[in-house]
């Protein structure tokens, strides 16, 4: 992946009002993300739903997503799940879709392996994909949290290319420093946006661009510039309405929010339900959408 790419989407998946995945909503939210600075995406990861979809309706999701883009950004499709089995398999279907770039694949959850065990498992995984494989380290949803010195083990088998990482920065950092330069390093925490550039991580895959992807963009360009003190009252301005976005369960904020503001890209599907009046009244009003 282009070392240039900071800013990347985990985008939602839009539904219409029979709970149909809203291919035309789709369409229209992506050209709104790459006019906004999104440089590339994550297709069916935690904020996509993904734990709601079948595999018949992630696989077109996927193919379709595919043609909108049009290979303008690369594509991370989400393929983990917590087996070891049902990944390769996913994965291996994956794969036939051209045009993805990097299988996104979650620490497995609910059985909560050792650390020996993830190794295991993602050793297999990349062993049998044709896709190279992004890890995917988020503790608050797993349950169970891969260390940072797992995960650069696993940085030096030649098909796992990277990490989307939601820990401290201090394992941010660990991580950074102690794998090789190829090896992509993203902050999936928004709050991290600034920082994560700052320690030499390649940025973030963010939710809040699909709100604030003009001010994130600017944020990234004052920094390379070298304008910090711009890029830090940014940073400083989004975090109270980035952590706002994950005030109620995810992602029925982000989704309240697109609806707000033009981009009409329904509900979520059950277990997550939509906002009522006075949280929807208390988001927009930290957001002041």
């Amino acid at each position: 992946m282009d070392d240039a790419i900071d800013l990347m989407t985990a985008i939602i998946t839009p539904f219409d009002d029979n709970d149909q995945i809203d291919y035309s909503a789709l369409t229209k939210l992506t050209e709104h993300l790459l006019s906004t600075g999104s440089q590339g995406f994550v297709i069916g990861g935690t904020t996509g739903e993904t734990p709601t979809l079948s595999e018949d309706e992630k696989l077109t999701l996927y193919q379709k997503f595919v043609k909108i883009v049009a290979g303008r950004v690369p594509i991370i499709a989400g393929a983990g799940s917590n087996s070891t089995a049902g990944t390769i398999d996913f994965i291996h279907k994956l794969a036939q879709i051209d045009g993805i770039d990097m299988a996104l694949v979650v620490v497995p959850y609910y059985n909560k392996p050792n650390q020996r065990g993830m190794i295991a498992h993602f050793e297999t995984v990349a062993k049998n994909s044709h896709l190279p494989i992004m890890i995917y380290n988020i503790p608050g949803r797993t349950g169970v949290l891969m260390e940072k010195e797992t995960v650069v083990k696993l940085s030096k088998n030649r098909n796992i290319a990277g990490v989307k990482q939601c820990n401290t920065l201090e394992d941010l950092e660990y991580i950074v420093e102690h794998t090789d330069d190829d090896f992509v390093v993203f902050s999936g925490e928004d709050a991290q946006a600034l920082f994560a550039k700052v320690i030499g991580a390649n940025g973030v895959i963010s939710v809040a661009s699909h709100i604030y992807g003009n001010e994130m963009t600017e944020m990234y360009r004052s920094l390379t510039e070298g304008n910090y003190q711009i890029a830090g009252k940014i940073q400083r301005q989004l975090t109270p309405k980035m952590n706002a976005l994950f005030m109620y369960p995810s992602p029925s904020p982000v989704k309240a929010a697109l609806n707000r503001t033009g981009y009409q890209v329904g509900s979520c599907r059950l277990p997550i339900l939509p906002l009522d009046k006075a949280e929807q009244d208390k988001l927009f009003k930290i957001l002041d959408i």
